[in-house]
């Protein structure tokens, strides 16, 4: 996984990796604002006028979230026997897509210029047998 993340990370000035940082959380507290009003406007909306129940203020709309998601299980507090099922399937999902990392740094010094150079001249050849 340490691979995957220096190749994606390869090129990038310090200034480049903060910027992304910052903005990445930006873009979650946003994300947090946008969720608390949009349960907040359904809220006020709906609840009132069909359970006459009263209306919410952004906080309290936030908590209603937040309480959602603990007592529906979206935090994992749950059984030791969940947490192995998903261990399970997150360890072959992880393998099926990541495991194969760990040899691109050294296939890359090894054969990575010539493999490309190969794939070019193979594509360069197939468009001009389209052509023909």
């Amino acid at each position: 996984m340490s691979n995957y993340f220096k190749h994606k990370m390869r090129g990038k000035s310090p200034g480049e990796i903060v910027g992304m940082i910052i903005f990445g959380g930006i873009f979650i507290i946003g994300l947090a604002i946008l969720f608390g009003f949009i349960i907040m406007w359904l809220w006020n909306w709906l609840m009132p006028m069909i359970f006459g129940l009263t209306t919410l203020t952004f906080w309290q709309a936030v908590g209603v979230f937040i309480l959602a998601k603990i007592l529906l299980g979206g935090c994992n507090f749950g059984d030791s026997s969940s947490k192995k099922s998903k261990s399970s399937r997150k360890d072959k999902d992880c393998k099926g897509e990541f495991y194969k990392w760990k040899h691109y740094d050294d296939f890359w010094k090894e054969e990575g210029n010539q493999a490309y150079e190969a794939y070019i001249e193979r594509k360069n050849n197939k468009e001009e047998n389209n052509y023909d």
